[in-house]
Protein backbone atom coordinates (compact mmCIF):
# COMPACT_ATOMS: atom_id res chain seq x y z
CA UNK A 1 0.00 0.00 0.00
CA UNK A 2 1.50 3.52 -1.06
CA UNK A 3 -0.16 6.59 -0.50
CA UNK A 4 -3.48 7.56 -0.58
CA UNK A 5 -3.73 3.86 0.14
CA UNK A 6 -2.92 2.68 -3.26
CA UNK A 7 -2.65 -1.26 -3.62
CA UNK A 8 -0.04 -2.62 -5.49
CA UNK A 9 0.56 -6.05 -6.44
CA UNK A 10 4.52 -5.92 -5.57
CA UNK A 11 7.21 -6.01 -2.52
CA UNK A 12 6.77 -3.09 -0.35
CA UNK A 13 10.51 -2.36 -0.82
CA UNK A 14 10.14 -2.98 -4.60
CA UNK A 15 10.42 0.00 -7.21
CA UNK A 16 9.88 0.10 -10.72
CA UNK A 17 13.73 1.54 -11.49
CA UNK A 18 14.73 -1.32 -9.26
CA UNK A 19 12.93 -4.01 -11.25
CA UNK A 20 14.75 -2.63 -14.74
CA UNK A 21 18.07 -2.19 -13.51
CA UNK A 22 17.64 -5.81 -11.85
CA UNK A 23 16.06 -7.46 -14.43
CA UNK A 24 18.42 -6.21 -17.16
CA UNK A 25 21.46 -7.27 -15.30
CA UNK A 26 20.41 -10.45 -14.21
CA UNK A 27 20.10 -11.15 -18.01
CA UNK A 28 23.74 -9.23 -18.55
CA UNK A 29 22.70 -6.46 -19.49
CA UNK A 30 24.01 -2.63 -18.65
CA UNK A 31 22.92 0.57 -19.66
CA UNK A 32 23.31 4.43 -19.45
CA UNK A 33 21.11 6.51 -17.13
CA UNK A 34 20.88 10.26 -16.37
CA UNK A 35 17.81 12.41 -15.09
CA UNK A 36 16.74 15.62 -13.44
CA UNK A 37 17.57 18.07 -16.66
CA UNK A 38 14.95 19.07 -19.34
CA UNK A 39 17.53 20.20 -21.61
CA UNK A 40 19.46 17.78 -21.53
CA UNK A 41 16.67 14.98 -21.62
CA UNK A 42 15.84 16.55 -24.32
CA UNK A 43 19.32 16.59 -26.29
CA UNK A 44 19.31 12.94 -25.74
CA UNK A 45 15.68 11.98 -27.60
CA UNK A 46 16.76 14.27 -30.35
CA UNK A 47 19.82 11.80 -30.72
CA UNK A 48 17.49 8.50 -30.43
CA UNK A 49 16.96 6.24 -33.66
CA UNK A 50 15.18 3.51 -33.92
CA UNK A 51 18.53 1.53 -33.69
CA UNK A 52 19.26 3.15 -30.54
CA UNK A 53 15.99 4.09 -28.70
CA UNK A 54 15.65 5.98 -25.66
CA UNK A 55 13.99 4.21 -22.65
CA UNK A 56 11.91 6.91 -21.48
CA UNK A 57 10.42 7.58 -18.07
CA UNK A 58 8.85 7.32 -15.68
CA UNK A 59 6.34 9.52 -17.64
CA UNK A 60 3.07 10.38 -15.77
CA UNK A 61 0.46 8.24 -17.80
CA UNK A 62 -2.61 10.46 -17.06
CA UNK A 63 -0.66 13.22 -18.83
CA UNK A 64 -0.40 11.33 -22.10
CA UNK A 65 -2.34 12.96 -24.53
CA UNK A 66 -2.79 10.21 -26.73
CA UNK A 67 -4.79 7.66 -23.88
CA UNK A 68 -8.20 8.29 -24.50
CA UNK A 69 -10.26 9.72 -21.41
CA UNK A 70 -7.65 10.27 -18.62
CA UNK A 71 -5.87 14.04 -19.07
CA UNK A 72 -5.13 14.48 -15.38
CA UNK A 73 -2.70 12.93 -13.40
CA UNK A 74 -3.60 9.64 -11.74
CA UNK A 75 -0.47 8.72 -10.25
CA UNK A 76 0.21 5.75 -12.53
CA UNK A 77 4.22 5.66 -13.56
CA UNK A 78 4.74 4.88 -17.27
CA UNK A 79 7.79 4.16 -19.23
CA UNK A 80 7.85 4.55 -23.14
CA UNK A 81 10.62 3.60 -25.96
CA UNK A 82 11.53 7.00 -27.84
CA UNK A 83 13.43 6.44 -31.19
CA UNK A 84 13.03 9.74 -32.68
CA UNK A 85 11.82 13.39 -32.53
CA UNK A 86 10.44 15.21 -35.63
CA UNK A 87 9.60 18.77 -35.51
CA UNK A 88 7.46 19.21 -32.84
CA UNK A 89 6.75 15.73 -31.95
CA UNK A 90 8.35 12.58 -29.90
CA UNK A 91 8.15 9.51 -31.83
CA UNK A 92 7.63 6.69 -29.31
CA UNK A 93 6.38 2.90 -28.96
CA UNK A 94 4.26 3.16 -25.91
CA UNK A 95 4.09 -0.33 -24.62
CA UNK A 96 0.12 0.10 -23.65
CA UNK A 97 -0.72 -0.47 -26.92
CA UNK A 98 0.67 1.94 -28.81
CA UNK A 99 3.37 1.42 -30.84
CA UNK A 100 4.66 4.34 -33.25
CA UNK A 101 2.26 6.91 -31.09
CA UNK A 102 3.60 10.68 -31.34
CA UNK A 103 2.64 13.27 -28.81
CA UNK A 104 3.47 16.95 -29.03
CA UNK A 105 6.94 17.79 -26.89
CA UNK A 106 5.49 20.12 -24.04
CA UNK A 107 3.09 17.87 -23.74
CA UNK A 108 5.24 15.31 -23.08
CA UNK A 109 7.47 16.81 -20.72
CA UNK A 110 4.98 17.68 -18.77
CA UNK A 111 4.08 14.37 -18.30
CA UNK A 112 7.73 13.21 -17.82
CA UNK A 113 8.38 15.73 -14.80
CA UNK A 114 6.44 13.07 -13.16
CA UNK A 115 6.31 15.09 -9.77
CA UNK A 116 3.15 12.99 -9.30
CA UNK A 117 4.17 9.64 -9.79
CA UNK A 118 3.87 8.04 -6.10
CA UNK A 119 7.57 7.01 -5.54
CA UNK A 120 10.72 9.54 -5.73
CA UNK A 121 12.27 9.62 -9.19
CA UNK A 122 14.31 12.13 -10.87
CA UNK A 123 12.41 14.10 -13.69
CA UNK A 124 13.42 13.65 -17.21
CA UNK A 125 15.21 10.19 -16.27
CA UNK A 126 16.65 8.51 -19.57
CA UNK A 127 18.17 4.95 -20.00
CA UNK A 128 20.55 4.79 -23.39
CA UNK A 129 23.69 2.33 -24.73
CA UNK A 130 21.80 -0.74 -23.61
CA UNK A 131 24.89 -3.84 -23.76
CA UNK A 132 25.83 -6.91 -22.87
CA UNK A 133 28.23 -7.54 -20.77
CA UNK A 134 27.95 -10.91 -20.49
CA UNK A 135 26.27 -13.90 -21.62
CA UNK A 136 23.28 -15.30 -19.50
CA UNK A 137 20.89 -18.00 -20.34
CA UNK A 138 17.45 -17.43 -19.50
CA UNK A 139 17.27 -20.42 -16.77
CA UNK A 140 20.22 -19.20 -14.97
CA UNK A 141 19.03 -15.82 -14.92
CA UNK A 142 15.77 -17.07 -13.33
CA UNK A 143 17.55 -18.85 -10.63
CA UNK A 144 20.07 -15.99 -9.98
CA UNK A 145 16.70 -14.03 -9.03
CA UNK A 146 15.36 -16.26 -6.32
CA UNK A 147 17.28 -15.12 -3.76
CA UNK A 148 16.40 -11.38 -4.19
CA UNK A 149 12.56 -12.93 -4.68
CA UNK A 150 12.69 -14.32 -1.02
CA UNK A 151 14.16 -11.32 0.89
CA UNK A 152 11.13 -9.46 -1.09
CA UNK A 153 9.11 -11.66 0.82
CA UNK A 154 10.49 -11.04 4.18
CA UNK A 155 7.91 -10.17 7.08
CA UNK A 156 4.56 -9.98 7.32
CA UNK A 157 3.32 -7.16 4.79
CA UNK A 158 2.44 -9.18 1.75
CA UNK A 159 -0.64 -10.57 4.13
CA UNK A 160 -1.00 -7.45 6.03
CA UNK A 161 -1.68 -5.29 2.73
CA UNK A 162 -4.26 -8.01 1.67
CA UNK A 163 -5.48 -7.67 4.40
CA UNK A 164 -6.01 -3.83 4.66
CA UNK A 165 -7.17 -4.39 1.44
CA UNK A 166 -9.53 -6.23 2.37
CA UNK A 167 -10.85 -4.37 4.92
CA UNK A 168 -10.85 -1.19 2.52
CA UNK A 169 -13.30 -3.54 0.20
CA UNK A 170 -15.80 -4.14 2.76
CA UNK A 171 -15.73 -0.44 4.35
CA UNK A 172 -15.85 1.19 0.26
CA UNK A 173 -13.16 2.03 -1.82
CA UNK A 174 -12.36 5.17 -2.84
CA UNK A 175 -13.28 6.19 -6.49
CA UNK A 176 -9.15 6.50 -7.46
CA UNK A 177 -8.49 2.95 -5.27
CA UNK A 178 -11.53 1.30 -7.17
CA UNK A 179 -10.36 2.69 -10.31
CA UNK A 180 -6.67 1.93 -10.01
CA UNK A 181 -7.84 -1.77 -9.39
CA UNK A 182 -10.36 -2.39 -11.91
CA UNK A 183 -8.29 -1.19 -14.74
CA UNK A 184 -4.94 -1.83 -14.12
CA UNK A 185 -4.13 -3.21 -10.99
CA UNK A 186 -5.91 -6.43 -10.93
CA UNK A 187 -4.84 -7.35 -14.66
CA UNK A 188 -1.13 -6.49 -14.30
CA UNK A 189 -0.70 -8.21 -10.96
CA UNK A 190 -2.46 -11.92 -12.64
CA UNK A 191 -0.75 -11.28 -15.53
CA UNK A 192 2.70 -11.08 -14.07
CA UNK A 193 2.46 -13.92 -11.77
CA UNK A 194 1.10 -16.16 -14.41
CA UNK A 195 3.58 -14.93 -16.35
CA UNK A 196 5.84 -16.03 -13.66
CA UNK A 197 4.48 -19.30 -12.65
CA UNK A 198 4.74 -20.19 -16.55
CA UNK A 199 8.99 -19.51 -16.26
CA UNK A 200 9.59 -20.69 -12.94
CA UNK A 201 7.58 -24.11 -13.90
CA UNK A 202 9.91 -24.37 -17.02
CA UNK A 203 13.26 -24.51 -15.08
CA UNK A 204 11.45 -27.05 -12.64
CA UNK A 205 10.66 -24.80 -9.77
CA UNK A 206 7.42 -26.45 -9.52
CA UNK A 207 6.43 -25.82 -5.97
CA UNK A 208 6.45 -22.27 -6.12
CA UNK A 209 5.02 -22.16 -9.82
CA UNK A 210 2.54 -23.47 -8.15
CA UNK A 211 1.71 -20.98 -5.75
CA UNK A 212 2.52 -18.36 -8.26
CA UNK A 213 -0.23 -19.97 -10.54
CA UNK A 214 -3.07 -20.02 -7.68
CA UNK A 215 -2.04 -16.41 -6.45
CA UNK A 216 -3.04 -14.95 -10.30
CA UNK A 217 -6.46 -16.95 -9.94
CA UNK A 218 -7.10 -15.49 -6.87
CA UNK A 219 -5.79 -11.81 -8.10
CA UNK A 220 -7.66 -12.73 -11.92
CA UNK A 221 -10.68 -13.37 -9.93
CA UNK A 222 -11.12 -10.04 -8.05
CA UNK A 223 -11.77 -8.40 -11.59
CA UNK A 224 -15.89 -9.44 -11.57
CA UNK A 225 -16.79 -8.92 -7.70
CA UNK A 226 -15.45 -6.04 -7.58
CA UNK A 227 -16.37 -4.45 -10.76
CA UNK A 228 -20.28 -5.60 -9.64
CA UNK A 229 -20.09 -4.72 -6.16
CA UNK A 230 -19.89 -8.20 -4.63
CA UNK A 231 -17.39 -6.67 -1.79
CA UNK A 232 -18.03 -10.16 0.41
CA UNK A 233 -16.67 -12.07 -2.51
CA UNK A 234 -13.58 -9.86 -2.41
CA UNK A 235 -12.65 -9.31 1.12
CA UNK A 236 -12.88 -13.01 0.86
CA UNK A 237 -10.23 -13.42 -2.14
CA UNK A 238 -7.98 -11.18 -0.73
CA UNK A 239 -7.96 -13.03 2.95
CA UNK A 240 -7.16 -15.75 0.73
CA UNK A 241 -4.44 -14.37 -0.90
CA UNK A 242 -2.71 -12.63 1.76
CA UNK A 243 -1.93 -16.53 3.42
CA UNK A 244 -0.25 -17.51 -0.16
CA UNK A 245 2.85 -15.02 0.36
CA UNK A 246 4.35 -16.84 3.16
CA UNK A 247 3.67 -20.28 1.26
CA UNK A 248 5.70 -18.83 -1.82
CA UNK A 249 8.52 -17.64 0.12
CA UNK A 250 9.02 -21.25 1.47
CA UNK A 251 8.59 -22.77 -1.93
CA UNK A 252 11.22 -20.34 -3.20
CA UNK A 253 13.68 -21.60 -0.01
CA UNK A 254 12.74 -25.25 -1.06
CA UNK A 255 14.28 -24.32 -4.44
CA UNK A 256 17.19 -22.35 -3.30
CA UNK A 257 18.07 -25.51 -1.39
CA UNK A 258 17.43 -23.54 2.35
CA UNK A 259 16.23 -25.57 5.33
CA UNK A 260 13.28 -23.37 6.89
CA UNK A 261 10.89 -24.03 9.56
CA UNK A 262 7.34 -22.97 9.00
CA UNK A 263 6.62 -20.22 11.02
CA UNK A 264 3.73 -20.25 13.87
Amino acid sequence: MVEQDLPFFCAKDWLPPDGIRTALELLGWTFDQQGGSRDEAMSILRHATPAHPVLAGPVEMGLLPHHPGLGQPIGADHHVVVFGVEGDLILMHDPHGYPFATVPTEAFLTAWAADTVGYPVQPYTTRTNFRREREVDLVSALRESIPRAIELLDGPDSATSAERLAEMVESGLGRMQHKYLVEYQISGGAMRLSDAAFLFGSIGCTAAARVMERQARLIGSLQFPLVTGDTKTAAETLRVLGRTYTELRLALLQTAGITYGVPD
